[in-house]
């Protein structure tokens, strides 16, 4: 089960989570329309390294960016390159942060000039069932409590939730225990205790839940090719409210 984090650890994941959120801030103003992913990456890399940071990614398990960055039909881990952003595009960045030992772990999908209304509620949606894990992040209720209420609120709007990844636990690694569905029943699992920090990230499918992974070993797409959309805080489990960390 996840770590209860101390007083004094929990203070530093905290400075790690604010960051995070300082550069996640950053990007989200910088992109815009004809650059590419890998000038975001450049951006990226810049940003953390001006609040005295590391990227959590860069060189994890030989991942080559600093960011994640996804876009449309891609789920999770797109990987930088000489793709560019287009207007219509929904651009999922995904960014995790190393401080003082500590890590920070946020994403958010952004929408670039986008109208069309099935699009903007999968990106909506995908929000709105973050927030609705998040909610259910407090001590007493079990792990898959969390689970479930993303599950439900993907389901009762038309979408489907990705199996094949997860949410994890988060400290002094970027992975700890638990691993945290985004589907499942309530009730079940073990018993979430104040002061667990965990990387809640809900990824939700316009189409089938299915995934399939591209040539460069990372980038995870849709396998119907339709749109997905990612979100994800770090949050501290509190006793009735969780802890959102990774906040400016």
């Amino acid at each position: 089960m996840g770590l209860v984090k101390k007083p004094a650890e929990l203070k530093r994941m905290r400075v790690a989570g604010k960051i995070t959120a300082k550069v996640f801030e950053k990007i989200s103003n910088y992109i815009c329309p004809g650059m590419t992913t890998a000038e975001i990456d450049r951006f990226t890399t810049a940003s953390i390294k001006e609040y005295g940071a590391k990227s959590a990614f860069l060189g994890y398990r030989g991942y080559p960016g600093s960011v994640c960055i996804s876009v449309n039909d891609e789920v999770v881990h797109g990987v930088p390159g000489n793709r560019r952003i287009q207007t219509g595009d929904i651009v999922s960045i995904d960014i995790g942060v190393v401080v003082d030992s500590f890590y920070g772990d946020m994403a958010k999908t952004i929408m670039i000039g986008v109208h069309d209304p099935e699009i903007i509620s999968l990106v909506n949606t995908a929000e709105k069932a973050l927030c609705a894990g998040i909610a259910k992040a407090v001590a007493g209720n079990h792990l898959s409590d969390v689970s479930h209420a993303i599950e439900t609120c993907a389901s009762q709007n038309g979408f489907s939730v990705v199996r094949e990844f997860v949410g994890h636990g988060i400290g002094r690694k970027m992975h700890e225990e638990p691993q945290i569905p985004n589907f499942g029943p309530p009730g079940k699992g073990p018993l979430l205790k104040e002061a667990m920090t965990l990387a809640i990230e809900p990824m939700l499918n316009m189409g089938v839940p299915d995934v399939e992974i591209l040539n460069d070993g990372w980038t995870a797409v849709t396998r119907d090719r339709k749109l997905s959309a990612h979100f994800e805080h770090t949050v501290g489990v509190g006793r009735g409210k969780a802890e959102i960390l990774t906040v400016a």
